[in-house]
């Protein structure tokens, strides 16, 4: 299994996340542009499955490459009781989401909507590139399960 790179974000929570420092299995999503349409749905879902997720020991955490204040409004539009967090730096690139994107013929960079599942170790136990929303949040769970 790969290790996940050395990543920092700043959280909606007022605390840090270092991949470095994890004290639980994580599941880690990366969505595209807080406070739109399918970025809302993902957050939602998750935030359903998060009672699930903390009962066999996961910890969820969302990330964007919006600011923390967007993110915080992001967070407090869906009641979020687990933390988003804000990638201002080159996180999404150590990742290999940050990519090529196409729309209405316009070419530009941005988040690959994608999720990682890292146990406490930091290794990744299992990732989603190129997430399609829905069902997404029930099939990560139930692969999570099984860790």
């Amino acid at each position: 299994m790969k290790k996940i790179p050395r990543l920092k974000l700043e959280l909606t929570n007022n605390k840090e996340f270092d991949s470095s420092k994890l004290r639980n299995k994580t599941v880690l999503f990366f969505y595209p542009k807080a406070l739109t349409g399918g970025c809302s749905v993902e957050v939602a879902d998750f935030q359903k499955y998060l009672k699930k997720f903390n009962k066999i020991g996961f910890d969820v955490i969302g990330a964007s490459k919006d600011s923390i204040d967007r993110n915080k409004k992001f967070s407090d539009k869906y009641k979020l009781k687990y933390p988003l967090g804000s990638d201002e730096g080159k996180n999404c690139d150590k990742l290999g989401i940050w990519i090529e994107k196409s729309m209405y013929g316009r070419k530009y960079f941005g988040v690959d909507r994608s999720t990682f599942v890292i146990d406490k170790n930091g290794k990744i136990l299992n990732s989603w590139n190129k997430v399609k929303v829905k069902g997404h949040v029930e099939e990560v769970y139930n692969f999570c399960k099984d860790q």
